[in-house]
């Protein structure tokens, strides 16, 4: 393996870890959201991720990238809350609230920020070392 490619390796990590916090942000921001139809209704999404194996000549697999398959929205079902009163409520008296867990995507940015800042720290000791490799020549 090249010694340049951890840097691609921790770079396709910290994408990574940038896709979640933003959907992360955005489950957030909508955590308190109301429609008057489950159609209309936010739902969370939750980011996919894979890592892409590169094949070495003696048949061990590296990893060399991390991959973003997609965005899938949860399945888990709706808030369904009656308040007649409420100005999107529908026919019967209801309104429908996203199916956001605060405290599972606050987890979520948790683990995502700190992974994002052990790809930047990956990178910093990569780069201390290259320097210190091509010093050890002077």
């Amino acid at each position: 393996m090249s010694a340049f490619k951890i840097f691609d390796i921790a770079g396709s990590g910290m994408n990574a870890q940038n896709l979640r916090l933003n959907i992360v942000a955005s489950n957030i921001s909508n955590a308190n959201s109301v429609s008057s139809s489950i159609e209309q209704t936010y739902k969370s999404r939750q980011p996919v991720f894979a890592a892409e194996l590169q094949n070495l000549k003696d048949k061990q697999l590296q990893p060399s990238r991390v991959n973003v398959l997609g965005v899938v929205e949860s399945q888990a079902p709706l808030v369904m809350e009656y308040a007649p009163n409420h100005p999107m409520a529908d026919a019967q008296g209801y309104i429908f609230k996203p199916n956001v867990n605060t405290v599972e995507e606050m987890a979520n940015m948790m683990s995502a920020s700190r992974s994002y800042q052990n790809n930047v720290e990956v990178l910093d000791t990569a780069k201390s070392m290259m320097l210190q490799t091509l010093k050890m020549g002077q």
